[in-house]
C-alpha cells in the first residue's frame, strides 16, 4: 500500500443529486417480495443440540483421549441425547409442577 504524499492531499467533494444511489421508495419497487421475509436462521437447531449436548451431558470435557475414543464418547453423548428427548416425548405428564396463577388460585378459591 503507497502512502500519499504531502503535495497530493485528500480531496473530498459532494456528489451531484442525480449521482446518488436512489432512495427508498424507488429501490422497494425493485425488490421482490420474498427477499423482504425474515426466515428462521439454519443454525438454531443445531445450536440448541450442542447446548443441550454440552448442558445435560457434558460434552465440553472429553473424558478420554485420544481421537477414537472421544468420538464415541460423542456418539454416545448424541446416543443418550436421542433417548433423552424420545423419553420427553413419550412421557405425557409434565415432569414438573406448574404454579398456579394468581388467577386461577382466585378462581379456584371462590368456587
Amino acid at each position: 500500500m503507497a502512502l500519499r504524499r504531502r503535495q497530493d492531499p485528500r480531496l473530498l467533494r459532494q456528489r451531484k443529486r442525480d449521482e446518488h444511489p436512489p432512495r427508498g421508495g424507488a429501490r422497494r419497487g425493485t425488490q421482490e417480495r420474498h427477499h423482504l421475509r425474515k426466515r428462521p436462521r439454519p443454525a438454531t437447531r443445531p445450536r440448541g443440540t450442542l447446548s443441550q449436548n454440552v448442558r445435560a451431558h457434558g460434552l465440553r470435557r472429553s473424558r478420554y483421549r485420544g481421537l477414537a475414543r472421544t468420538h464415541v464418547q460423542h456418539v454416545l453423548t448424541a446416543m443418550a441425547c436421542n433417548v433423552a428427548r424420545v423419553a420427553g416425548w413419550i412421557d405425557t405428564a409434565p415432569s414438573t409442577l406448574r404454579r398456579a396463577t394468581h388467577f386461577h388460585a382466585l378462581c379456584s378459591a371462590t368456587a
